[in-house]
Order: C-alpha cells, then sequence, then structure tokens
C-alpha cells in the first residue's frame, strides 16, 4: 500500500497537482479592486439630529463584517479613506459616522481667529455624550436598511460581527461604547459592539483610571506616537500610555510609533483619493486589519500574527509592540 501512496503522490506532481504550500498571512495584501464609497444620513428623530454616514462596501454581496470610525474633533465622515478603502478590500462593510457639533461644521465657518476658541468649545462633555449616542442611532439604522429589501445596504451587513474605532475624540468616544465609566450605572456601553481600535486613546479626565476602564471587556487594540499630544486640551504623549495598563479584562495589544504625531493617524484628503504614504500609514493598516481579521473574523493565522514576530516586521526597532497577557490567550 506505501509503494502504491508514493506512485499515486509522484504521477500527482508530475502532472501539478502537489498542493501548494499555504500562502503566509498577510493584512496588507489586497485584491486590485476600486472600492466605490456611498453616503447616507440617518435621523434620529428621538434626539431631532441629523447624522452624516459614508460607508465603504467590499466586493460581492454577501453581508461583511461592519467596521464603524469616529473621527476627531473637527473632523467629518470623509476623513481618513485610507483605512476605508484598505478595511473594505480586505472584506469589511466599513462606516464613517459624523458627529453634528463637533465635526468640520465647527471651524470651517469660523474666522481664521476664532477657530481655536471654537474647536475648544466642541470637545464639551455635551458632545462626548452626544457622539456616544450616535453610534447606537447609526447601529438601529443599519440594521433596518440591512432588512430592507429595496436599500443600497440591504443583506450586506453582518451586524453579528461589530467593531469601533475612532481618533481623538473619536478614540473616546470608541473608548466609552467599549466599557469605560466611572461607575455601571453611568457606563454608555454598547453591547453590540465586539472590538474596539483606539488611536490616540486618552485617560479618564478625572477618577481612577483602574476603576474607569475595568468595565472594557472587549478586545482592543491602542495606537499612539512618542509625540501624540493634543491640539486641543493638555493631553501629552505620556497621558495616552495610561489606557493600556488598565485593560485587564479583555486582550488587548498597544503601539507607540517611535516620533509619531496626532496627525500621523488621520488623512484629511476627501474619500477615494490615495492613501497616505508616510510609514505609519502602513502600519498602520496592518496592525488594525490583523486585529480585526483575529475578532471579528476569527482567524486563527491573524491572531498568530499578531501574537508573533510577524507584527514587528511593518515596524521599526524604536517603536513598542506589546500585549497584556490576555492577549495570548
Amino acid at each position: 500500500m506505501k509503494s502504491i501512496a508514493v506512485w499515486v503522490l509522484a504521477m500527482a506532481a508530475t502532472a501539478g497537482f502537489v498542493a501548494a504550500e499555504p500562502l503566509a498571512y498577510d493584512p496588507l495584501k489586497v485584491p486590485e479592486v476600486e472600492i466605490v464609497s456611498k453616503t447616507f444620513e440617518v435621523k434620529d428623530a428621538g434626539r431631532n439630529r441629523t447624522l452624516p454616514i459614508r460607508v465603504y462596501l467590499p466586493e460581492g454581496k454577501d453581508a461583511a463584517p461592519v467596521i464603524l470610525f469616529s473621527h476627531g474633533l473637527g473632523g467629518s465622515r470623509d476623513n481618513s479613506p485610507y483605512l476605508g478603502n484598505h478595511w473594505a478590500k480586505r472584506g469589511y462593510a466599513v462606516v464613517f459616522v459624523q458627529h453634528p457639533g463637533s465635526d468640520e461644521s465647527v471651524w470651517k465657518d469660523a474666522a481664521m481667529l476664532e477657530r481655536m476658541g471654537a474647536m475648544k468649545q466642541a470637545a464639551s462633555i455635551e458632545n462626548y455624550l452626544n457622539r456616544a449616542k450616535d453610534v447606537p442611532a447609526v447601529i438601529d439604522a443599519l440594521t433596518r436598511w440591512n432588512g430592507e429589501k429595496d436599500h443600497a445596504l440591504s443583506g450586506r451587513l453582518d451586524l453579528e460581527h461589530l467593531g469601533m474605532s475612532g481618533h481623538s475624540f473619536g478614540a473616546q468616544t470608541t473608548q466609552a461604547l467599549a466599557g469605560q465609566g466611572a461607575r455601571p450605572r453611568l457606563s454608555l456601553a454598547e453591547p453590540r459592539i465586539d472590538a474596539a481600535v483606539m488611536m490616540s486613546p486618552s485617560p479618564p479626565a478625572i477618577g481612577d483610571p483602574a476603576k474607569s476602564f475595568a468595565g472594557i471587556k472587549i478586545p482592543c487594540l491602542l495606537l499612539t506616537g512618542t509625540r501624540d499630544d493634543s491640539p486641543i486640551g493638555n493631553t501629552t504623549p505620556a497621558d495616552r500610555l495610561k489606557v493600556f495598563p488598565h485593560l485587564n479584562q479583555a486582550p488587548a495589544w498597544q503601539v507607540v510609533f517611535d516620533q509619531a504625531t496626532h496627525m500621523d493617524f488621520g488623512q484629511r484628503e476627501k474619500a477615494g483619493s490615495a492613501a497616505g504614504s508616510t510609514r505609519y500609514h502602513k502600519a498602520i493598516l496592518a496592525l488594525t486589519t490583523a486585529f480585526w481579521d483575529a475578532e471579528l473574523k476569527a482567524k486563527p493565522e491573524a491572531k498568530a500574527w499578531l501574537n508573533g514576530e510577524k507584527a514587528r516586521s511593518v515596524l521599526v526597532a524604536a517603536d513598542r509592540w506589546e500585549s497584556n497577557g490576555k492577549a495570548k490567550e
């Protein structure tokens, strides 16, 4: 029998039928396709609030895991198309949420000398709470549209696998929805969110960080830089490092990019334009994609990539890459 098996393998090899070695996992590899994004408006009648969103859909007709993104102070749904395009090419439906009151309208119509004051005023607790309430309203609308036969998003969204992400004020929004809160009864956690990415995270303004972050129990990826201070407020690069040590209830990873500033995480060009060329963007795309693949698609090869030496291949020696004990589980 052994000789027959050897003969069969030899014949298959001669005919070119022997299976090739499986391709190594590569979070930067994407198909040569063009992603066309679409814009919509979510009407939150209960708060008399209209939320503009931009949706990047992957190719095909199947339902895709969903990633929500919350922009920073003064931003819009058109920011960071490099993220929307790449994540969509990797098979995710990506939804960029615009938050009235802390979006680009804050500064666009203000005189040049008044813009900084307007931005500072918009960084308020009122807008923080509004943002946290915007996201559940968007999820509700997506759920409704996904079930409507004639809607452009009909059947395209797998809302059972939902990620939340954001930069700066958007990272604070993500932290709140992931479960940050001083007391359970004050929690703004959104239970439908399965994993979270925070770019330029922030510690709580008041209270004990250990207690504040104890409510975060979903997997998290944090990204910051050694020069990641805040254009508005007094948040320092050292402050941004006060979140990760207290994420003890769930798997967590953190990258600290050497010399990266607050603005290196974003991209203000209009949607559809070419992605940024900075080295940080390449690493951001690789690390976030592997994280989403591991947590929203449950790909073991993506988890192995995050926890192995491959993750460091997109970084430089001075960058800091770390994970907590639960990230290895």
